[in-house]
């Protein structure tokens, strides 16, 4: 596994007035430790994930298995090896009060689940708040948190941390969680009215 995924902390920041998602990635010491950049004209997302901006160096790949489905199905790629690290799958109708995803193994076995902090603050969050109510989702493996993905509130721009030091048994791999954290960027983040 490369280096750039090896921290137990990140900072996340989509970039706003983009045409495409684009968004950076820095560790806990403000360095570019990845930098991504949506595919534009998909029928489908295509997300690569890239060392640093010149993009030269493809680290994971991002695709959704279907054309607009409403429970997407995610996988998350290493590109260095072509191995598929794992799947994020989107709950599409239990997603309209509370954002909610299995985490999935390379064969496509659950791990665990991402979800939304509580369904009161994502109903607040939907029907009142929107952006004002930042998001916080956890990452939970049989019931204990292996990940806390946690926006951050600016008014222009979507950003997010990234903790995995919770995680002290190392059984969540850190490029599926990061990126969960850019799917929701991208995703959750359109969603919401992002740019």
């Amino acid at each position: 596994m490369h280096s750039n995924f090896q921290y137990n902390q990140y900072f996340l920041q989509k970039q706003a007035l983009a045409l495409t998602g684009i968004v950076r990635v820095f560790n806990d010491a403000g360095q570019l430790m990845l930098y991504s950049r949506q595919k534009m004209f998909r029928l489908r997302e295509d997300i690569r994930v890239f060392s640093d901006e010149s993009m030269t160096q493809e680290l994971l790949y991002i695709q959704a298995r279907n054309i607009l489905d409403f429970s997407a199905a995610y996988d998350v790629i290493d590109s260095t090896t072509q191995a598929k690290v794992g799947v994020l799958r989107r709950h599409g109708w239990r997603s309209m009060v509370r954002d909610e995803w299995d985490v999935l193994d390379a064969n496509d076995q659950v791990l665990g689940v991402l979800w939304e902090d509580s369904k009161g603050r994502a109903l607040l969050r939907r029907l009142l708040l929107g952006r004002l109510l930042p998001q916080d989702y956890d990452i939970l493996f049989d019931g204990q948190r292996v990940a806390d993905l946690r926006q951050k509130f600016h008014l222009f721009r979507y950003e997010m941390t990234m903790d995995f030091s919770e995680d002290i048994s190392h059984r969540f791999d850190h490029r599926l969680g990061i990126a969960a954290g850019i799917l929701l960027a991208i995703i959750e983040g359109r969603q919401h009215d992002y740019s």
